[in-house]
C-alpha cells in the first residue's frame, strides 16, 4: 500500500450515510472494474452497459483508462511502476463513486493481480463493493481488432512495454464475472451483467 506523507489529517464524516445516499438513489454503489487486454471489448461494453442502465433509471459513471490519462493521471506513463500509481488513483476514485452511491463502471487493462487485489482491498476496507469481471478474449482476436492501431505499433518496436507483447497479462483466477467477448454478443454479455447487478441486489428493476 502506498504510505501516507501527509500528517495531521483525518477523516470528516458527515451527517449524510452511505445507506441514505442508497435509500435516495434506489440503487447500491458498486464498482465493476472491466480488466481484459487493449482490444478486447472492456469499454465497448461499459458504454453499452452504461446505456441500459441509465434506461433502467439508474445512475453510474464511467471511468475510462485513456480518459483518466487525459486528466488525473496525465503525468503518469506506461512503466510497471506508473502502471502500479495509475491503478491505485482510480481505485480511490472508485470507491468514493461507490460511496457515494454510483454505479462505477471502471475499465482499465489493469495486467498485474496484485493491482487489482490493492483495489479490491482498498473497497473492502471501506466496506464498499467490488467486482472484478474479465473481459476474456483471445489475443489473436484482440490484435485482429486493434481498434487503436497499437499492437500494430507495438509489434513495430514503436511502442514499449505493450500488454500482451511486451509485457504479460495476469488473468483473473476467480473474477466474479468472466465474459468471453470473443464468443459473446454484446448483448449476452451486458445481460449477464444486468443479471448479476439483480442477482445481488444492487439495482432492483421494476
Amino acid at each position: 500500500m502506498t504510505e501516507q506523507k501527509s500528517t495531521n489529517v483525518h477523516w470528516h464524516k458527515g451527517d449524510i450515510s452511505r445507506e441514505d445516499r442508497t435509500q435516495l438513489l434506489g440503487q447500491k454503489g458498486v464498482t465493476l472494474w472491466f480488466t481484459g487486454l487493449s482490444g478486447s471489448g472492456k469499454s465497448t461494453i461499459a458504454v453499452a452497459l452504461e446505456k441500459a442502465l441509465y434506461q433502467h433509471g439508474k445512475l453510474t459513471y464511467r471511468l475510462d483508462g485513456d480518459n483518466i490519462r487525459l486528466g488525473i493521471n496525465k503525468n503518469l506513463g506506461f512503466s510497471a511502476q506508473d502502471r502500479s500509481e495509475n491503478i491505485r488513483r482510480i481505485g480511490e476514485i472508485s470507491k468514493l463513486f461507490v460511496d457515494a452511491g454510483i454505479i462505477t463502471l471502471a475499465s482499465f487493462i489493469s495486467p498485474y493481480a496484485a493491482d487489482r487485489d490493492s483495489v479490491r482491498q482498498l473497497h473492502q476496507e471501506a466496506g464498499c463493493d467490488f467486482v472484478e469481471v474479465f473481459v476474456d478474449c483471445a489475443l489473436d482476436q484482440a490484435e485482429a481488432r486493434d481498434p487503436k492501431g497499437l499492437y500494430k505499433k507495438a509489434r513495430a518496436g514503436e511502442i514499449k512495454n505493450f500488454t500482451g507483447i511486451g509485457d504479460p497479462y495476469e488473468a483473473p483466477q476467480q473474477p466474479e464475472i468472466h465474459l468471453r467477448s470473443d464468443k459473446m454478443s454484446l448483448e449476452q454479455e451486458v445481460n449477464i451483467v444486468i443479471d448479476y447487478l439483480l442477482e445481488h441486489a444492487f439495482i432492483a428493476v421494476s
